[in-house]
């Protein structure tokens, strides 16, 4: 990639300031984000950096490492004064790590940021601006990039609205790195399956989207970046764990849905709903982009 190309290295790079403590935080609904980090220290101040440079007036961050051993805690320990909390200790595993996390918060809504991905410019106050616009939804999530190791702008991911049915047959319609739960669901149907190693978001989200009435609303906008680099999980176990795990997670919430139609249609279906809200949204680059990327995987 040419250095023209879009890059969140500024954002994520730039030493945080501190501002005046705000005197209308209570205006923002309170946010939690948990970074779960083992061992990642080429890239957690950079994550670390993504959520302070947000500035957002009613924040609640905590860092849960696993007891790294290659710097992460001089990292930490840099940023400790503007953080909620901060352990390093033996886990076992993300998911055990953002769940230690998420049973601290005390915000109005959760979200994690692992430690090799990052916040983009703004995000906080897009959920608090849609926060204010709808106060009665239980999941917000955003668009998202996919960024190199030098958070360079790879690729685009665009999302929908929410449908269970297209999250449980065709795959994950929301992105981690720009979701936002509200706390008290979590309480409600439970913390994050400890069980898995790949698709806890897929699981997730499945979950709260099979329960009657709940409530999702996607805010155009992108809200995160998921960096590429070699030792994600997406780039080790992904083909493997990750594709039992997810279709385990289908045959479990599968029998919850309401609709009579079978994988099939929703998979066809999703396709089509897809193509159709971006064209609708006249996002017809990203529609020509998409359909020349679809056509060289095959």
């Amino acid at each position: 990639m040419s250095q023209a190309n879009p890059s969140l290295r500024l954002f994520v790079t730039q030493p945080y300031r501190p501002l005046a403590k705000p005197t209308n935080a209570q205006a923002y609904p309170k946010l939690t984000i948990v970074t779960p980090s083992y061992n990642q220290a080429p890239y957690l101040e950079r994550t670390i950096l993504s959520v302070l440079n947000q500035h957002y007036p009613n924040l609640e961050y905590f860092i849960m490492d696993g007891g790294s051993t290659d710097g992460s805690l001089d990292i930490i320990k840099k940023y400790e004064p503007y953080l909620a909390g901060w352990v390093s200790e033996k886990d076992k595993g993300q998911t055990d790590a953002i769940n230690k996390g998420f049973r601290l918060a005390t915000g109005d809504y959760v979200a994690f940021q692992n430690s090799d991905d990052v916040f983009a410019p703004n995000a906080l106050l897009c959920v608090a601006d849609a926060w204010r616009k709808a106060p009665d939804t239980d999941v917000f999530f955003g668009d998202m990039y996919i960024t190199d190791e030098e958070d360079v702008i790879l690729e685009e991911m665009r999302a929908p609205d929410f449908s269970v049915e297209c999250h449980i047959y065709e795959g994950m319609q929301v992105f981690n790195q720009s979701l936002f739960i509200r706390r008290e669901r979590l309480i409600q149907f439970g913390m994050l399956d400890e069980s898995l190693r790949f698709v806890i978001d897929y699981e997730i989200v499945a979950r709260l989207g099979v329960q009657p009435g709940m409530r999702f609303r996607h805010v155009n906008g992108f809200w995160g970046g998921f960096r590429v680099q070699p030792d994600a999980k997406s780039s080790t176990i992904a083909a493997t764990v990750g594709l039992q795990e997810h279709q385990m997670v289908r045959d479990r919430y599968q029998p919850m849905l309401t609709s009579a139609l079978g994988a099939s249609f929703w998979q066809r279906y999703s396709r089509l709903r897809k193509l159709l809200t971006f064209i609708l949204k006249g996002e017809f680059g990203y529609v020509r982009h998409r359909l020349r990327l679809n056509r060289s995987r095959h």
